[in-house]
């Protein structure tokens, strides 16, 4: 293969690899400790890294590096290894109810198909989320301090140490936790109401 094609297999693996995860580019390049240009060279196939780089890309995706390195088809997603993910007790989607911390049980799960970073799943109750987030559904959630506005977010209510699942959105300072059913009331944080993000709702999981 020539090396413009070497750069084009990398730079789709690459590109597939972080649809799955769900990671965004300047968090990739962070956690690489690598140039946010440098990382854009990789995945546009303009640049080819160093064996240690590929390595180390490899190791953040959990994946072998063939699995960056040769051409695979598009339907073949190769699992490597699958990781347990602790389900934490119930979260509100309704009148936020008191998170339990105790670990209910371990779901298994393909790495490939786990975002970057620690992970937990949270049990929705209620319908405030409803039509996006079914009551007694399981969320994945990806530990992280913040989220960009209008994503889904688990939050933690600190005074009262109870957790919902809301959208996050800012206006002038003050952040809001909107509900995706109209018929629920918006959450206002302040000083009298404090919250705290513990992560982002990548991926809801429900049983038929």
């Amino acid at each position: 293969m020539s090396d413009l094609g070497n750069k084009k297999v990398l730079s789709n693996n690459i590109k597939r690899f972080m649809k799955q995860r769900g990671v965004e580019r300047s968090k990739m390049a962070a956690d690489l400790n690598v140039k946010y240009t440098t990382l854009t060279d990789w995945i546009n196939g303009n640049v080819y890294p160093r064996i240690g780089s590929i390595e180390k890309i490899a190791n953040y995706f959990n994946v072998e590096k063939s699995d960056l390195i040769e051409s695979k088809p598009d339907n073949v997603i190769p699992i490597t290894k699958t990781v347990k993910i602790p389900l934490l007790g119930e979260i509100a989607c309704g009148d936020p109810i008191l998170a339990e911390e105790n670990i209910e049980e371990y779901i298994d799960e393909p790495v490939n198909y786990l975002p970057s970073g620690k992970c937990f799943y949270l049990k929705a109750k209620g319908d405030s989320m409803k039509p996006t987030i079914p009551n007694g559904s399981k969320v994945l959630i990806r530990q992280q301090p913040d989220v960009e506005d209008n994503e889904i977010a688990a939050v933690l209510m600190t005074e009262t140490n109870e957790a919902t699942l809301k959208r996050v959105k800012r206006s002038n300072g003050t952040m809001f936790l909107m509900p995706d059913n109209p018929e629920y009331t918006p959450i206002v944080v302040s000083k009298e109401n404090p919250a705290r993000i513990l992560g982002k709702a990548v991926r809801v999981v429900t049983d038929l």
